[in-house]
C-alpha cells in the first residue's frame, strides 16, 4: 500500500513562491509516475502537473506552465512542486498523487490510484 503525505503549504501573497513536498511511502516509489492536482472550494479537483518515474517526462496545465516546476528525487520518495509568482486563482488544497507501477504516462484524474490528504495553499492578492 502507497501512503504520501504532503507538506509546504501556507499563507502567501501574489507573486510569492511556495514549494510543496510529497513523501510517499510502500513499495516502488520509483516505479511510478507522480501528480499534483488541486481542488478550490466548490470546484471540481483538477490536473495541475505530473512527472514520469524516471522524471524524464513532465506535463503541466496550460494555467501553471511557466510558473510551476515539478521534481522527484527517487532515492528520497519524493516528489515535490515549485510554485512561483503565485495568482490568487491558484488557492486551493493540493494533494499529490501515485499511479500503479509502469503504467503509461498520463494526466488524468481517475489513472491515480493513491492520494494524499492534501495541503492547503492561499494566496492573498
Amino acid at each position: 500500500q502507497v501512503q504520501l503525505v504532503e507538506s509546504g503549504g501556507g499563507l502567501v501573497q501574489a507573486g510569492g513562491s511556495l514549494r510543496l513536498s510529497c513523501v510517499a511511502s510502500g513499495p516502488s516509489f520509483s516505479s511510478r509516475d507522480m501528480g499534483w492536482f488541486r481542488q478550490a472550494p466548490g470546484k471540481e479537483r483538477e490536473f495541475v502537473t505530473a512527472i514520469s518515474r524516471t522524471g524524464g517526462r513532465t506535463a503541466y496545465a496550460d494555467s501553471v506552465k511557466g510558473r510551476f516546476v515539478i521534481s522527484r528525487d527517487n532515492t528520497r520518495n519524493t516528489v515535490y512542486l515549485q510554485m512561483n509568482n503565485l495568482k490568487p486563482e491558484d488557492t486551493a488544497v493540493y494533494a499529490c498523487a501515485a499511479k500503479r507501477t509502469f503504467l503509461a504516462f498520463t494526466t488524468t484524474t481517475d489513472d491515480y490510484a493513491y492520494w494524499g490528504q492534501g495541503t492547503q495553499v492561499t494566496v492573498s492578492s
